[in-house]
C-alpha cells in the first residue's frame, strides 16, 4: 500500500482532504438513495430542500442560499426540471427572472425524503461524526467563519510580511 500523501501533508492539503471526504460521503449517500429507489443525484437534493424550506426562488437566490455558483445551480435546476421535480415560471415584474418551485412530484419526493430517506442518511453520517472527539459541525462552522473573516490568501500574505 502506498502512503496517503494527502493525509501526510496535513494542513497543506486540507482542501483536497475535505473534498475527498465530501466525495466519499456523497458517493455513499448516492448508494443509500439508489437502494431506496430515488432517481436523483445526491448533489441535487440541496436544491429541492432549499426550495421546500424557503419557497420559490430565483436561480440567483438559490445559488446564494446554497453558497454555490449560479452556473452550477442553473445546470442542476435544468436536470431537476427535466426529471419533473421543478418548474420555472417567469416573474411578472421582470421576465428575465425565473422562479423555481417544486412540482407535485418534487413535493412528494421531499415528503418521502423527510420521512424515510433523510433520516437514514443523517443517522449514518451522525454515527461517523459522533465517534469523533468534539463536534465536527461546530468546528466546521468555526472554520467557515474564520475564512470569511480573513481568507487564506490574506493570512499567507500577512505571514510573508512577518518573515525576517
Amino acid at each position: 500500500m502506498t502512503d496517503d500523501i494527502v493525509r501526510a501533508l496535513g494542513y497543506l492539503c486540507l482542501g483536497s482532504r475535505l473534498k475527498r471526504i465530501g466525495e466519499q460521503v456523497q458517493a455513499d449517500t448516492q448508494r443509500i438513495m439508489e437502494h431506496m429507489d430515488v432517481d436523483l443525484q445526491a448533489g441535487q437534493y440541496p436544491l429541492l430542500a432549499a426550495i421546500d424550506r424557503l419557497g420559490p426562488l430565483s436561480i440567483g437566490d438559490l445559488a446564494e442560499a446554497l453558497g454555490v455558483t449560479q452556473p452550477g445551480v442553473t445546470r442542476a435546476a435544468g436536470l431537476l426540471a427535466e426529471a419533473g421535480y421543478l418548474t420555472a415560471r417567469k416573474e411578472k415584474g421582470d421576465q428575465r427572472i425565473r422562479r423555481l418551485s417544486l412540482t407535485p412530484e418534487g413535493a412528494a419526493l421531499i415528503t418521502r425524503s423527510k420521512r424515510e430517506i433523510w433520516p437514514a442518511i443523517e443517522a449514518a453520517v451522525r454515527e461517523v461524526c459522533d465517534a469523533l472527539d468534539g463536534s465536527l459541525l461546530d468546528r466546521l462552522d468555526q472554520m467557515e467563519d474564520a475564512l470569511q473573516e480573513k481568507p487564506l490568501h490574506r493570512r499567507a500574505r500577512d505571514k510573508e510580511g512577518n518573515r525576517p
